[in-house]
């Protein structure tokens, strides 16, 4: 299994996070096209041979990399430096996509006029309750009624996840864990035994919500664990084919959930400062949140005005409209705000990079 130490990879200086993020945006957009038209995720072909949907294995992607990045953040920056930096990443471009989806999209796609739209109370609820919970189940009053889903921000609810994890590595950071790395690998080890008795347990009946979160903390935890034992951890290729193989052995076992999180974890960070280290796919722009925010909206706009059974006819439309949106978020809303964190810092650069949310 010889390879680079993870520390190691990353004293090269040369990473692909930002090429796998957007990779991973994009692969939840080509998810959500079948669940957009039909409104059953199952209907995607990867989740009847893996139990995941792509879209949910991009998020397994994206939790990795942040659980990674974030800690790493954390680490070498303070705490100070931590919190005014996840604040400005997300909180921004989350705002603005509430508050443009609300008011400009869901005025243009409503079947009500314009001023009566302006005062349905269910209009001011959907932003109170999406900028206070990150609620994603929530329609606009007289928007995509004939859609599956009515949900104009159907992907935002991994942001609560994600702040909560946020929170976790900030708390891990005062109690002054980040320097310990025993207590990453318990933290993992828990979830992972919670998840594989939970999956015992209850089977092939085990609720969503509780998987979910179960789920989505362990591979957040994997990634920060990974960065913590950086120094005894290799980026290697074998490694992570016997992740695959152990995975794919005991596919039919309770184990089958945990290890699969682990290799996909692993593989994550393999890709960033393995494969894609080498600048083959380097993108200076980071439109991966952008992707992800503005993604579904798109997706339902397109499918209310034009709907397609499949949703595969209009895939191309919607990833060619969404990529100038999100560019549009990230010169414009995201990038700015990151400025303001290397300003009230006193600094000229941003230094590490910056995770967003999935």
């Amino acid at each position: 299994m010889a390879g680079p130490t993870i520390a190691d990879a990353l004293d090269r200086g040369r990473n692909g996070f930002t090429g796998l993020r957007l990779a991973l945006a994009l692969a939840v957009v080509v998810s959500h096209a079948f669940s957009v038209a039909t409104g059953a995720a199952g209907d995607e072909p990867l989740a009847a041979l893996t139990g995941y949907t792509l879209g949910e294995h991009a998020v397994n992607g994206f939790f990795a990399v942040s659980g990674f990045l974030v800690t790493m953040s954390c680490d070498r920056r303070g705490i100070r430096d931590y919190a005014l930096a996840r604040t400005l990443r997300i909180l921004p471009g989350f705002v603005a996509a509430t508050l443009l989806v609300s008011l400009v999209l869901g005025a243009a796609m409503t079947r009500l006029p314009l001023a009566e739209y302006l005062r349905e109370p269910g209009l001011w609820s959907f932003m109170r309750g999406t900028l206070t919970t990150f609620k994603s189940n929530a329609a606009l009053p007289g928007v995509f009624e004939a859609n599956p889903y009515r949900a104009p921000l159907g992907t935002i609810w991994t942001l609560k996840y994600e702040v909560f994890c946020y929170l976790g590595v900030l708390v891990a950071a005062l109690c002054g864990l980040l320097r310990r790395r025993i207590p990453a690998l318990l933290i993992v080890a828990g979830l992972g035994i919670a998840l594989t008795a939970a999956a015992a347990l209850r089977g092939a009946e085990l609720p969503k919500g509780l998987e979910t979160a179960l789920r989505l903390p362990l591979i957040f935890s994997v990634g920060a664990c990974l960065y913590l034992w950086r120094d005894r951890l290799l980026v290697s290729g074998a490694a992570l084919a016997c992740l695959v193989v152990a995975t794919v052995v005991l596919a039919r076992t309770p184990a089958y959930p945990a290890l699969l999180f682990l290799a996909a974890a692993y593989g994550a960070v393999w890709l960033a400062l393995g494969p894609m280290a080498r600048n083959l796919f380097d993108p200076k722009a980071d439109l991966s949140y952008g992707i992800y925010l503005y993604g579904w909206p798109i997706q339902q706009s397109l499918h209310a005005l034009w709907p397609d059974p499949s949703g595969l006819a209009l895939l191309a439309p919607a990833l060619a409209l969404t990529l100038p949106v999100a560019a549009l978020s990230w010169y414009g809303i995201e990038r700015p705000a990151l400025a303001l964190k290397a300003r009230a810092l006193g600094r000229r650069s941003l230094g590490t990079i910056e995770p967003a949310g999935p």
